[in-house]
């Protein structure tokens, strides 16, 4: 079943000083289940990327390296429309997430699809709006 992939579970993929197993478990899940993800997913890596080679953390080319192997990845990403911007928005005040993190939980809520997530304020917002979240738990 295909399930909707925030940015803190690609980027446990892709930055070697976050990479983890259960990241890795799920990339290959989304090989055979092409998870969704709103639009936004591909600024809030490109950003953390960059900020990962601001930071020292990567080298330009690394990051280069990993925006290309990102890209390449089977994610379904699917635009955030009006509408669904302001129900991320609703979430977003009833549990105090960014709207950034809200619109992951929208889609998922909007598709009866599990959440990838390692934040653990958008897991819990998830599990309230009865969410499955898919995470460091083992769910």
């Amino acid at each position: 079943m295909a399930f909707v992939l925030d940015a803190s579970v690609v980027l446990a993929w892709l930055l070697p000083d976050e990479r983890s197993g259960f990241a890795q478990k799920l990339m290959m899940r989304a090989a055979r289940e092409r998870p969704r993800a709103p639009s936004l997913l591909v600024l809030e890596v490109g950003n953390a990327l960059l900020q990962a080679e601001r930071r020292t953390r990567l080298r330009r080319a690394a990051r280069l390296e990993l925006l290309e192997a990102f890209t390449a990845l089977p994610i379904a990403l699917e635009p955030v429309s009006a509408d669904a911007m302001l129900r991320a928005a609703e979430l977003a005040a009833n549990h105090s997430l960014t709207i950034y993190d809200a619109c992951y939980l929208e889609l998922a809520i909007a598709r009866s699809y599990a959440l990838a997530t390692f934040d653990r304020a958008l897991g819990n917002a998830a599990r309230s709006e009865g969410v499955g979240v898919l995470d460091h738990a083992g769910a």
